[in-house]
């Protein structure tokens, strides 16, 4: 990489273009980090803790809670330094580090998603054998394989561009190092890096949906064929959670991966990609805990025990005082 490049140095430029707004965004996206981490921290605490929710569904939407969580680590705290901030400059290898994590934890939510409705249709399609398919071990590879191809898929993009040359700009029209913002910096970015990207990206995102779709299609397929209405009911209920998810997260990521870029387009990507970095976390905990009432019980067990011992550890720390 240093190398190929004559640029030391990137400058975030994304936000500056709305300098009356800064300190309004900041408060705003602030409240929402916070409560994406302590709603999705929630979540993964009333899983752990509550063993009837010790099943195969609710360890992938702790995977995904996660992942969600660190996404947000990721992408939210440089935001925010950069706008109380004069100085927006990013080093290459920050920028890279950035990239690779970003894309590699997106990625790994679209195959945790996919993992989730294969989940669901062994459900609904072996309901007696499920546990014997769905065991510890199948789940735990189904998660370690998300992990692993969502960030060499990563590593793949992250390498390639910056093997690339930077010698023109160095302003990124972006709050973040994202993909099309910084390649459209390169000097010899090609016709075959551009394939090559949109490939891996379409592996990601259509590759993954094509995997959810082959799902859902059986899963529609052997609900309508059921006699009971309550039990259509109660099947179309248990994937309503996950399908509201899918059907919001792959709008916004193939609106701004899949289609074709140029610098008009990145003030719109960057508008999308504050809806997907910061109020798309939110929707992970919020569909889950409004739509299902196994969790919802969960939550309440949770936060009551916590009502309950904080007056308790209050009166401890007053006593030692």
């Amino acid at each position: 990489m240093g190398n190929h490049t004559a640029v030391s140095t990137f400058l975030l430029w994304g936000f500056s273009s709305f300098p009356e707004l800064q300190h309004l965004l900041f408060v705003a996206i602030f409240c929402s980090h916070i409560t994406i981490i302590l709603a999705n921290v929630c979540i993964m605490v009333a899983i752990k803790l509550s063993h009837n929710l010790h099943t195969p569904m609710y360890f992938f939407l702790f995977g995904l809670s996660l992942s969600e969580t660190c996404i947000t680590m990721v992408i939210i705290p440089r935001m925010l330094a950069d706008l109380i901030s004069e100085r927006k400059t990013i080093s290459l290898p920050e920028c890279a580090t950035q990239m690779f994590f970003f894309f590699g934890l997106a990625a790994n939510n679209c195959f945790i998603m996919a993992a989730m409705s294969y989940d669901r249709y062994t459900a609904i399609h072996n309901p007696l054998h499920y546990h014997a398919l769905m065991t510890r071990k199948v789940c735990f590879q189904l998660m370690m394989a998300s992990w692993v191809v969502g960030f060499l898929v990563s590593l793949c993009i992250t390498i390639m561009i910056f093997n690339l040359s930077f010698c023109d700009s160095n302003n990124i029209q972006h709050f973040f190092c994202d993909i099309a913002p910084v390649v459209h910096l390169a000097c010899d970015y090609s016709l075959q890096d551009a394939v090559a990207i949109f490939v891996l990206s379409a592996f990601v995102l259509v590759g993954s949906f094509i995997l959810i779709m082959i799902s859902y299609a059986f899963i529609v397929s052997l609900v309508v064929r059921m006699p009971s209405a309550k039990g259509r009911h109660k099947a179309f209920s248990t994937c309503s959670s996950h399908l509201t998810v899918v059907s919001i997260h792959y709008g916004f990521a193939c609106f701004v991966y899949l289609r074709p870029k140029n610098s008009d387009s990145f003030r719109e990507d960057m508008l999308m990609a504050v809806i997907y970095t910061v109020l798309t976390p939110l929707l992970n905990p919020i569909v889950y805990s409004l739509r299902n009432k196994e969790m919802q019980i969960a939550l309440r067990k949770v936060l009551g025990s916590v009502m309950k011992s904080f007056p308790q550890w209050t009166n401890k720390k007053v006593l030692n005082i």
